[in-house]
């Protein structure tokens, strides 16, 4: 279980996790200038593989090519479907360089994209271009937060099984650098305020323009938590979610977040982690879908077990 959840301190990692964050940023914009907007957002996420990130196949010209963060061997991966491709060493380096990089192998690939140079939902931020600020890259902590990402995927497979209704896949957010599922009641839900920071209001209102109850995995960094959690949130958030009783014990109400969190080190080290995570899973989305009175009974399902058809 060392290696399935291994130890992830904010302390160890600060610097690599900020601009890796910046580095998916770049990359996830790619995909953002090139795929059709699909509702939510979910067009501009990528997602976890037994190596690292992707992009998943992006369209170009009749063809696609995707985008690979490879944890494993520290490299870049940009692939075309006509079998040419470019690769980036993933070392210290700074973003400003990074970012020239992506934009020149691009370039010689023949694919064109439209990056804006400005991150997303950061504040105090540093165009790409000028950023020579942060440039840590330690590959060891790269491939544990790669690790934690994996296990965790796993744990919301599984819990994304006991859901009928619309859910969203099991994917990764440059934006706000964290790891989601989400469900949804069906109904939609009052307009977003908006206010992220670089973020346009109309992004917002449009990926929370129906009822939701959210999870995910988020590594520390910024805001009033430095380290990592797991967190669950609903919105519009129902009377008194804020004080409902929900497992585990280690499992608290945020008032700066306005959503429940489960520290990761809690998790990590008790006696069955995964257990002890898909608890937090259903216990919170209990609290939030009956607290709004969602239709259980027809969104709900036991969860699956591999080759058994689910009854009906």
């Amino acid at each position: 279980m060392i290696d399935r959840w291994p130890d992830l301190p904010l302390a160890a990692w600060r610097d690599t996790r900020d601009t890796l964050h910046l580095w998916t940023q770049i990359v996830g914009k790619v995909r953002l200038s090139l795929t059709p907007w699909l509702n939510h957002s979910w067009h501009v996420a990528l997602y976890v593989t037994t190596r690292g990130l992707t992009t998943s196949p992006i369209p170009w010209q009749g063809g696609s090519f995707e985008i690979d963060f490879d944890f494993l061997d520290d490299v870049l991966w940009i692939r075309k479907s006509d079998g040419h491709f470019r690769q980036l060493m993933l070392k210290p380096m700074a973003v400003a360089e990074f970012y020239d990089d992506v934009k020149i192998a691009l370039r010689e690939l023949g694919i064109e994209a439209r990056v804006t140079g400005t991150p997303c939902e950061i504040p105090d931020c540093i165009p790409f271009e000028q950023d020579t600020l942060h440039s840590a890259y330690d590959g060891e902590y790269a491939r544990r937060f790669w690790r934690v990402l994996a296990s965790a995927h796993e744990v919301f497979s599984r819990f994304r099984t006991g859901f009928l209704g619309k859910a969203s896949p099991i994917h990764f957010f440059w934006g706000s650098f964290d790891l989601a599922v989400t469900r949804f009641s069906g109904r939609s839900a009052p307009r977003h305020l908006g206010g992220v920071p670089h973020l346009p209001d109309a992004v917002a209102q449009e990926a929370y323009s129906h009822e939701v109850s959210s999870a995910g995995f988020w590594p520390g960094g910024g805001g009033p938590i430095d380290y990592a959690a797991f967190y669950s949130y609903a919105y519009p958030s129902p009377a008194g979610f804020a004080e409902a009783k929900v497992k585990p014990a280690a499992a608290f109400w945020s008032k700066e977040l306005g959503e429940f969190l489960l520290p990761y080190d809690e998790m990590r080290k008790s006696r069955d982690p995964d257990g002890m995570l898909l608890e937090f899973l259903m216990s919170t989305y209990d609290a939030a879908a009956n607290l709004a009175n969602w239709d259980r009974k027809a969104l709900d399902a036991p969860l699956s077990q591999p080759r058994k058809v689910r009854a009906i």
